[in-house]
């Protein structure tokens, strides 16, 4: 019998930034809360079943208005997983957690944010990423 494999090309029209930071999640929402003015929000957790393989579940915060959506995801799996990788982005491994932002009018540019984002001493280190370079892009789309 033959088989068939379905091959999708996503677009993905956000900014993705990858931060490293020793802070929890909660901590870094507020620091970010404070020092960009924004209001990031506890969600529930993200779960993807990846079929007998393991389990990932994301934490995330998002913060949203009428022009833009940010959402603040820790790149490793809060539970313990089977997963050899268990990272939302296990491409950008080295990044503690993943600042996306659909952009639409409101928001910083791109090197003020990291400007802002590096300034704070809870974050080590922040780079940008295109999200269409990434193997595993599907995962950063909700």
């Amino acid at each position: 019998m033959k088989t068939f494999t379905l091959d999708v090309e996503y677009a993905c029209d956000f900014d993705l930034f990858g931060l490293v930071s020793s802070s929890r999640e909660h901590t870094l929402a507020w620091v970010l809360n404070r020092a960009l003015h924004l209001r990031l929000i506890k969600q529930p957790d993200l779960i993807y079943d990846l079929l007998q393989k393991g389990r990932l579940v994301i934490s995330n915060y998002l913060h949203a208005t009428e022009y833009h959506t940010l959402r603040l995801l820790r790149n490793r799996s809060a539970e313990a997983s089977a997963l050899k990788k268990p990272f939302l982005a296990p491409d950008i491994k080295e990044y503690d957690y993943l600042l996306q932002i659909n952009t639409g009018a409101g928001l910083l540019p791109a090197s003020q944010l990291i400007e802002q984002l590096t300034a704070l001493p809870q974050v080590q280190l922040v780079s940008q990423f295109d999200p269409n370079d990434l193997q595993f892009k599907e995962n950063l789309l909700f």
